[in-house]
């Protein structure tokens, strides 16, 4: 039987170490062209927004809680209009409702809302059912209408313009929890008395400043972030 010839390769050995030779310099092409393609990208909008938005993530790990960014552009406005900050509205809805995470928005002792207000906070306590913790007897007509809440001296602001004060609606129970803080004592730097109106107790205010400390320290950088989107 005659003896079987060896296969030649398909790449002899010296066109092996030829196309080596000759891919190094355009490997090393492509990754400089490569690098300096990312380099200018990150001078783009979205090069900027993608930076934004891993900071804001990186901020957001330090919370217990993220802040949704869907909310702070109401907290700010809010601020806009009662001078009470943002951060500090943040760490009021965090508490009281974890940013409206609850299973049911009303409490058992009858406080209602993204904010928890009593009805008899919200409406005013000049209302004739109103006493005890202030949950009252009144109308659920009653108890979103501008008209009535200015009659009786309640906190409860219309903050989005439907004729409707609506401490469920997130701009309208933001602007609310605004407006009781400021006249509370937040206009004056009275924090600590502000805070403990709204809910009378010390451990609720020690929360309350915990969390808007946290916040205050990333103000501006959150602010920035959100209202870009």
């Amino acid at each position: 039987m005659a003896a079987k010839k060896k296969k030649k390769p398909f790449i002899s050995p010296k066109v092996k170490l030829f196309l080596i030779v000759l891919l190094i310099p355009v490997a090393l092409t492509l990754y400089v062209f490569s690098y300096f393609t990312w380099q200018q990208g990150r001078g783009f909008p979205f090069g900027d927004q993608f930076t934004e938005k891993s900071v804001y993530h990186q901020i957001q790990d330090q919370f217990d809680m993220s802040i949704p960014i869907e909310y702070i552009p109401i907290y700010v406005a809010a601020e806009e209009k009662y001078k009470v900050p943002w951060t500090l509205l943040a760490a009021h809805h965090r508490v009281e409702t974890r940013f409206s995470t609850m299973k049911t928005l009303v409490s058992p002792v009858g406080a209602e809302g993204h904010l928890q207000f009593m009805p008899c906070t919200f409406v005013g306590w000049k209302h004739p059912s109103c006493k005890g913790l202030g949950k009252g007897e009144i109308p659920e007509k009653d108890k979103t209408n501008p008209a009535v809440i200015k009659k009786y001296g309640g906190y409860g602001i219309d903050a989005n313009g439907d004729g409707i004060a609506d401490p469920f609606d997130i701009e309208d129970a933001v602007y609310s929890a605004a407006n009781f803080l400021a006249i509370s004592g937040v206009n004056k730097g009275q924090y600590k008395k502000a805070i403990y109106q709204y809910n009378h107790s010390d451990a609720y205010v020690e929360d309350i400043l915990k969390y808007y400390n946290q916040y205050k320290d990333y103000d501006d950088q959150l602010k920035q972030i959100a209202l870009k989107d």
